[in-house]
């Protein structure tokens, strides 16, 4: 969309602050998909153009043609609770004003899902400036880690009530899925490099936090099957399609390997 100063003004077919306001409820309770979109439009609450309207149309669109497919709640025997999470290095630079110092700032998205069925997601801009896309990725995980280390832990003492084996050290078992080599590399084998080094220190919190004893593990997982991208960044027809099939369980990564890859 970009700022769009000079852009045509709104024609005045409805109210943009109070269909986005609609549109947040939406994407925070029951529409983890159109999070992204949503609050892109909200950027523009207090100066839209004909071209953010549009936006928002659009989206409407998508969810009256997808309002017989919700999130998919499906059993499952084990209590396990995932984190998948992405960054978008920069994203809007080069689209967004140059001389907005939002656009030079880092996307963060990341979905809890118990089960098969997504239990928190967020998509949110990053508060400081990231240098390169590693230390995108790793502000993602550690922004990712303060809603994970908390719900992990609230599961395991609703252990008893839930009636869970203890005799297992470990009761609910948790992975991190990452996509960045790098971010990987920082949180499982931490090291002083000079491209890291500059990394706020309250962003390494969760390390101590993960390992096999700890229930907590952080695995690669490949692109085309990372549920947070839809958090982060616009896709094409065909990916977000995949990927919303993936998030709201209505495919498995199992069978998406078998059609797509």
């Amino acid at each position: 969309m970009g700022t769009n100063t000079d852009g045509e003004p709104v024609t005045g077919k409805f109210e943009y602050a109070s269909i986005v306001r609609m549109l947040m409820y939406l994407s925070s309770n029951s529409h983890p998909d159109i999070q992204y979109a949503v609050h892109q439009c909200a950027h523009f609450t207090h100066f839209p153009k004909k071209s953010h309207e549009d936006a928002i149309i659009r989206i409407c669109r998508y969810l009256q043609g997808t309002k017989d497919k919700g999130m998919r709640f499906m059993p499952e025997k084990s209590l396990k609770l995932d984190c998948y999470m992405d960054a978008d290095f920069a994203g809007l630079y080069g689209v967004e004003d140059k001389q907005d110092p939002v656009c030079v700032k880092s996307c963060t998205g990341y979905v809890l899902t118990l089960g098969t069925c997504p239990l928190i997601w967020v998509s949110k801009l990053q508060t400081e400036v990231a240098l390169s896309m590693t230390e995108a990725e790793y502000i993602a995980l550690s922004q990712s880690m303060r809603d994970l280390l908390p719900m992990h832990q609230i599961l395991q003492e609703a252990g008893s009530a839930l009636k869970l084996d203890f005799a297992k050290p470990t009761v609910v078992h948790s992975t991190i899925f990452e996509d960045n080599n790098g971010a990987l590399s920082l949180a499982t084998a931490p090291k002083i490099s000079p491209h890291t080094k500059h990394i706020a220190i309250k962003y390494h919190h969760f390390r101590n936090s993960i390992g096999e004893s700890k229930g907590i593990l952080i695995e690669k997982i490949d692109t085309h099957v990372q549920k947070a991208d839809i958090f982060t960044k616009g896709l094409l027809a065909d990916k977000h399609k995949s990927i919303w099939q993936l998030l709201m369980g209505w495919r498995s990564v199992v069978k998406f390997f078998e059609i797509f890859c």
